[in-house]
């Protein structure tokens, strides 16, 4: 669900027009995003072809399978955290309409400029704490609890990766209304 209809929202043909560093940053990021949903979607129809080969395996061989739930989850935690900041730039995050049509169009970007502003405090506290776990587990080496025991880092990055990218895209679209742009 999208954030309500607000008149300027369906502008899309230069969102970010109030200044040339933040179009400039709005057009690196949205490429930037691009090519992660690409790798995301790869990354997903591995942990597909990988939980249907565990599947299989262990259905038709018998075979023990150590490795290919936890090589899936890593996939699949990859794809999530790497690509919220392209879902939070298409505002496919869930959003509250119940007010949309109360409110003016005025009070609705002044609402819509601070859900983004607590949004991105949740998403930074977030981060931070992602990049804490990430180092703890790179520092101590700390690996998961299978026999297979890859490092906790891998999936800790990709989390803490994938926030730092969503704070710089609720950043952008807090910055946007501030540069006298239309907002997305």
């Amino acid at each position: 669900m999208m954030h309500g209809a607000l008149s300027d929202q369906n502008d899309r043909s230069n969102a970010a027009a109030g200044t040339r560093l933040v179009a400039a940053f709005e057009r690196g990021f949205a490429v930037c995003n691009s090519i992660i949903v690409v790798f995301a979607a790869v990354a997903l129809i591995a942990a597909c072809v990988i939980l249907s080969y565990s599947v299989l395996g262990r259905a038709l061989f018998h075979s023990p399978n150590y490795w290919q739930d936890e090589a899936a989850v890593f996939l699949l935690v990859g794809a999530t955290f790497m690509t919220s900041a392209y879902v939070q730039g298409q505002r496919g995050h869930i959003g509250i309409e119940a007010f949309v049509g109360l409110l003016s169009p005025t009070v609705n970007r002044i609402r819509l400029w601070l859900v983004d502003v607590a949004s991105f405090l949740f998403c930074a506290f977030f981060t931070w704490k992602s990049w804490t776990l990430a180092h703890e587990a790179w520092v101590d080496g700390q690996v998961s609890n299978s026999m297979w025991s890859p490092p906790l880092a891998i999936p800790y990055g990709l989390m803490a990766s994938g926030m730092t990218l969503l704070c710089m895209q609720i950043l952008l679209q807090i910055a946007i209304p501030l540069s006298g742009a239309a907002r997305r």
